[in-house]
């Protein structure tokens, strides 16, 4: 069974090093993941304004995203924290109030820095946002990667064969939690009814 997976790559650069990475985990993941990118780049910056009646930019984003299984989020950090292009995709996603298409998609977070943290810090900032939107998250394996440009080629080629384990298992890992989320989330799941839910604790 394949897994619709959407994409985002959180840097608008030409040259980002996070879309190389996102290229590298394409090509070492697990046949079952077919992945889609979906793009922030012509977003305008939301505004609840736009709630009575969203411009067609981000409609098209809130569809992706409901028509994904999964989403993996592919970002740099800027200034320790998201990127404000992607920022502005995740707020476009969540509003209206009350129509958050993350809700209940599983998540993975990894990106790439010439530094040797390796957007550890964003990614920390990142997971706050993720709950709040009730985005189930993959927690382990972390991967915070430092980009060695000469290790990727630019169709995802990955030359270093630790660095290819890395990524391959981070990958599968990711692959195994989106099929136990979507799983969980199966309507008829044990769980999914309890005679109790509605009532309030007294």
């Amino acid at each position: 069974m394949a897994f619709r997976i959407g994409y985002f790559v959180g840097s608008l650069s030409s040259t980002s090093i996070n879309r190389i990475l996102s290229r590298a985990l394409i090509r070492l993941a697990p046949a079952g993941l077919e992945f889609t990118e979906i793009p922030i780049r012509d977003l305008p910056l939301y505004s609840p304004d736009f709630d009575a009646a969203y411009p067609p930019e981000g409609q098209a984003l809130k569809d992706a995203v409901a028509a994904s299984d999964g989403i993996l989020f592919v970002s740099p950090e800027y200034n320790r924290s998201i990127p404000g292009a992607l920022k502005n995709a995740i707020d476009w996603g969540s509003r209206p109030w009350g129509t958050n298409s993350f809700a209940r998609k599983p998540t993975g977070i990894i990106g790439a820095s010439p530094g040797g943290i390796g957007t550890a810090v964003m990614q920390s900032s990142f997971r706050s946002v993720l709950s709040f939107l009730d985005a189930p998250q993959l927690n382990a394996p972390e991967a915070y990667i430092r980009f060695v440009p000469e290790i990727y080629g630019e169709d995802g080629e990955v030359k270093d064969e630790a660095t290819a384990k890395l990524l391959r298992h981070y990958m599968e890992e990711y692959g195994s939690f989106v099929e136990r989320v979507l799983a969980a989330n199966a309507p008829g799941h044990i769980g999914d009814e309890h005679p109790d839910k509605d009532k309030v604790s007294r």
